[in-house]
């Protein structure tokens, strides 16, 4: 997701610190690597352009000092220690692979993205109110009491995606949040179709595009800005799991998560699931509000020379997310005992409007596969939980691979090609490291 002129720098970031490092058992990947001994079984085989994860993991970042620094961890209530602060201001915060291992992502453990400052918690959450005006026949104005007793409710389990999921991939860097795989989640949402209230209102002849508005402050404290304001076609807005949510995993929806009111548009970027929901304006034309020009949340139609100009006339609206997965055991950086042979690896699959077809791990930098098993999805847009069994020739150091191909038969690639100013889009195969003895 784009940086605002709030937000801290990718330089900035770096030199405080707040880099993806992983640390398990207080010894560092590099560490792990220096020390192995043994023989690095991929080594000869990586492709050039691709560094090996315990030295990309223990690398000093540009401009900082030569010794590894470790990630600035999260301190919120509610909040697991370990999520990694990517941002201050607003707060932003991601989840590691290896804390993504339950079937249902606990709130505890869920990624935080704001764009402006947090609300106040609302005194008396029925009394919150959505309106819905601009092309319709009947503009609506309804509390959430309201809500829940004029419309029947939904569940669904749906992954929810920061746009920027994978921006610390690219190279040169691109600006805002430096995430790794962690801006993602997959939750139980409970809300009412956003289709429903959609239709209550009349959508007119005219309808073409929805406009989002929320509650949150813009960073400045002016008024008269907003912190964000995004919005999708109408066929999207119509689909039956874009959600008005009220509950997350069966509680009331948290303040920190948008509550008492979001919406959750599964598939596109998160930035579409506004948080603390006041308005919904149905436009005639493409909206342009803030997030919705430029170089925010767009793709360029061509590839771009990486770290080049950005011709803006060239930049199409990201809409559906790229087929990505993700190892959740073992964690990087695990040690296994010497003699172990056999791991059994899990983790997790999406693929954005469309769905998973495979998920393949290799242990030798995409030389051989193993398929993996595929669970099913309880519902459109949820995740595929997958599991597979790796065989090992030896004790040493090794990187497992993963990747996914969705059911348009495009598959994850190794490493990020479609270079853009805000970094959307970098789904390279996850890869984590291990050693054995």
């Amino acid at each position: 997701m784009e940086r605002s002129p709030q937000e801290p720098s990718v330089d900035n970031l770096r030199s405080r610190g707040i880099r993806r490092r992983r640390f398990l058992g207080g010894i560092s990947l590099a560490g792990l690597g220096a020390a192995v001994g043994a023989s690095v079984h991929l080594s000869s085989n990586m492709p050039g352009t691709v560094i090996p994860s315990a030295l990309a993991q223990g690398a000093p970042a540009s401009g900082a000092a030569a010794q590894p620094q470790r990630p600035q961890f999260l301190d919120y209530p509610g909040k697991e220690k370990g999520l990694v602060v990517l941002g201050e201001r607003p707060l932003v915060a991601e989840t590691p692979e290896h804390l993504l291992d339950d079937e249902t992502t606990p709130i505890s453990k869920f990624f935080i993205r704001n764009n402006g400052q947090i609300p106040e918690a609302a005194a008396n959450p029925d009394a919150w109110k959505l309106t819905v005006d601009g092309e319709v026949s009947n503009r609506l104005e309804l509390t959430l009491a309201e809500l829940k007793s004029r419309f029947q409710p939904k569940t669904y389990r749906m992954v929810l995606e920061c746009g920027g999921n994978g921006r610390s991939f690219f190279q040169p860097p691109a600006r805002g949040n430096q995430w790794t795989n962690g801006g993602a989640g997959c939750a139980e949402w409970t809300g009412i179709p956003l289709g429903e209230v959609l239709q209550a209102a009349g959508l007119k002849d005219t309808a073409r595009y929805t406009a989002h508005y929320g509650a949150d402050p813009h960073l400045s404290g002016d008024p008269t800005k907003d912190s964000l304001s995004r919005g999708m076609p109408i066929a999207k807005a119509m689909e039956p799991h874009s959600l008005i949510v009220y509950a997350m995993n069966g509680e009331p929806l948290p303040t920190i998560h948008g509550g008492p009111l979001r919406l959750v548009i599964p598939g596109w970027p998160g930035s579409l699931s506004h948080k603390w929901l006041t308005r919904i304006t149905i436009r005639d034309r493409e909206h342009d509000g803030q997030g919705m020009t430029g170089t925010s949340y767009r793709v360029p139609n061509k590839p771009m020379v990486p770290g080049g100009t950005a011709d803006e006339k060239d930049f199409r609206i990201l809409q559906s997310m790229p087929v990505r997965s993700i190892i959740t055991s073992p964690a990087n950086g695990t040690r296994l005992p010497a003699g172990t042979r056999e791991i059994a690896l899990r983790g997790a699959a999406w693929a954005g409007d469309l769905t998973v077809a495979r998920v393949d791990v290799s242990t030798d930098a995409g030389q051989s596969w193993t398929q993996a098993t595929l669970a099913p999805p309880r519902n459109r847009y949820d995740w595929n939980r997958w599991t597979a069994t790796v065989q090992l020739p030896s004790d040493g150091y090794y990187e497992i691979w993963t990747r996914a191909t969705d059911s348009n038969d495009k598959m994850q690639p190794p490493v990020v090609t479609n270079w853009n100013p805000q970094g959307y889009g970098g789904n390279a195969m996850h890869r984590v490291a291990i050693l054995v003895g």
